[in-house]
């Protein structure tokens, strides 16, 4: 009798921390993100902020009118725009360095990837939980003053404007949320990592109209120059999306709005939208590369 061919034996499994993202996995870490960021208390002043933020500005919109209530949709979110590019990004910014690294400072980051799910699904986890925590948040600050708006009898036509802005807000958000992320990925100390936050909200917010003046004006750089130069500013990016959305000329803001206005036409919110959108992904990309190959 001859001997049976011994039969290959089946390959091994690969544990679950070595797979690339396994839905249960990630469902439990956003879950568990989810319940972080509801006992963090600076969401929880962040959404507070925002919320008596936007009443105020609704509030204010229409002294001098000498009429009393809140304003209209339309002047509540055209006053909006400038207060949500200076408040978004500083919540974005901090709250996604914070997740990141205040786990690391904890040591409770170490203790998480040492359970059986990958670094890319912690990140991605991370993430997608502040995202949900942030989005609620704007929602309440936005929900609150559309429905005050609409019972002290002062709503107008713009609805649609007010919720064009609500959305573009959250993606404004979304975007500083990876970017935070990302620097938090880079940045292993916290301390810096929320210094560098910090900058960069500065040089997004104040630091990049100067620059770019400057720029323009030393360079002589022509107008279309100037338009990419500004799609590298989120903030800049939902400022000409915001305004797109009111049906107003962009000559608001000069000769790059309206070259924009010019050369896109009426496919200028699709064209935002999808700048808004790689400013999102890019980021968040490139935050999990970093996070998946440094050490903690």
């Amino acid at each position: 009798m001859t001997a049976a061919a011994p039969t290959a034996a089946p390959a091994p499994r690969a544990p679950a921390r070595e797979r690339w993202l396994d839905p249960g996995n990630l469902a439990w870490l956003v879950r568990k993100e989810m319940r972080d960021a509801i006992r963090n208390r600076w969401m929880i002043l962040y959404a507070i902020a925002f919320t008596l933020v936007s009443l105020g500005v609704a509030s204010g919109s229409r002294l001098g009118t000498g009429m009393g209530g809140l304003a209209g949709y339309g002047k509540t979110a055209a006053s909006l725009i400038n207060v949500v590019m200076l408040f978004v990004p500083l919540m974005g910014l901090t709250l996604g360095v914070t997740s990141l690294a205040g786990e690391r400072e904890r040591g409770s980051l170490a203790y998480l990837l040492a359970q059986p799910v990958s670094r890319f699904e912690v990140y991605l986890a991370k993430y997608l939980g502040q995202s949900i925590s942030f989005l609620a948040a704007l929602a309440i600050g936005f929900g609150t003053t559309a429905a005050l708006i609409a019972l002290s009898a002062s709503p107008d036509a713009h609805t649609e404007a007010f919720l064009w802005l609500a959305g573009l807000s959250g993606l404004l958000g979304l975007s500083m949320l990876a970017i935070g992320a990302l620097i938090a990925a880079a940045v292993r100390r916290p301390g810096s990592a929320m210094g560098v936050a910090i900058f960069t909200w500065l040089a997004l917010a104040f630091l990049s109209d100067l620059g770019l003046m400057g720029a323009s004006i030393a360079f002589r750089l022509r107008v279309q120059d100037i338009l990419a130069l500004s799609l590298l500013n989120p903030g800049q990016v939902f400022k000409l999306a915001s305004l797109s959305g009111f049906e107003a000329s962009l000559d608001v803001l000069g000769p790059v709005g309206l070259y924009a206005q010019r050369v896109l036409g009426d496919s200028i919110r699709a064209a935002m939208l999808g700048v808004m959108a790689l400013w999102i992904l890019v980021p968040l990309a490139f935050g999990a590369l970093v996070f998946c190959r440094r050490p903690i």
